[in-house]
């Protein structure tokens, strides 16, 4: 389990209940919407305003707390930053599967900035297409 209140602290932010309770959803379910997010925080916290919600992912984004995975036609999700992992996106259902960096990936990045002289700040990886569960569904 994750001591929110130092990662909150190191990240330059305080606290608050509604950032650690918004942490510890996160953490249990992996990947989760804004809107899930708000549904399982108003569950403690029922005076929590959805406003608040998007306020403290926002800042916590922009904080580099989380971490935002944008799912085409979709409302993004948000998750826990962590070492640097691979997303496998669904457009059909929207899930969001983390899998491990790949030592070629990693390569094949070294080898491209290095040619181009170009630093990477900060990196995110987002395969898109449809998994073995809607895949199943059609056929």
């Amino acid at each position: 389990m994750t001591d929110y209140a130092t990662l909150l602290k190191n990240s330059g932010l305080k606290a608050t209940f509604q950032r650690m309770n918004i942490l510890e959803k996160i953490e249990a379910y992996g990947h989760m919407s804004i809107d899930t997010i708000y549904a399982e925080v108003i569950k403690a916290h029922p005076s929590l305003s959805l406003a608040t919600v998007y306020k403290n992912i926002i800042l916590m984004v922009e904080k580099g707390v989380l971490v935002e995975v944008p799912i085409t036609g979709k409302k993004s999700k948000y998750e826990l930053l962590k070492e640097d992992h691979i997303h496998l996106v669904c457009t059909e259902c929207g899930e969001v599967e983390d899998k491990p960096q790949h030592t070629v990936a990693d390569e094949l990045f070294t080898s491209i900035t290095k040619q181009e002289n170009f630093t990477i700040s900060k990196q995110q990886i987002n395969l898109y297409g449809v998994c073995s569960h809607c895949r199943e569904a059609v056929a």
